[in-house]
């Protein structure tokens, strides 16, 4: 039986690899193993970040709204109570967007909320 050496199709998997590799140092860019263990693990990392991204966007949406409510004097656990209590459906997102952009908008919501607290 002949040997079969792959051909094109081992090159292309290969370029395709170290074309991933493009930008890290030594090695670890031209060399396909350590290449291929540096992209592999640069995947998994990647992959860990974008759930990261979502948790640490939300604790800073947290911190912002706080930071606006106590001047209010109201801890930001009672106002997403009395959020819920008041009807207002508006996520961390956009409360501490108005926050930060429109302190007057973020004052009323304020005001609804001790209202119906």
């Amino acid at each position: 039986m002949p040997r079969a050496k792959r051909g094109f199709k081992a090159r292309r998997r290969r370029k395709r690899l170290l074309a991933h590799a493009k930008g890290f140092r030594g090695g670890r860019r031209r060399i396909f193993r350590r290449a291929a263990e540096a992209v592999h693990r640069a995947w998994a990392q990647a992959y860990r970040g974008r759930k990261e991204r979502k948790r640490n966007m939300r604790r800073l949406w947290i911190v912002r709204i706080n930071a606006a409510v106590r001047p209010h004097g109201m801890s930001y656990s009672r106002f997403v109570e009395g959020l819920g209590k008041a009807g207002i459906a508006l996520d961390r997102k956009v409360l501490a967007e108005l926050a930060v952009v429109d302190p007057p908008a973020f004052a009323k919501i304020v005001e609804r909320v001790r209202a119906a607290g």
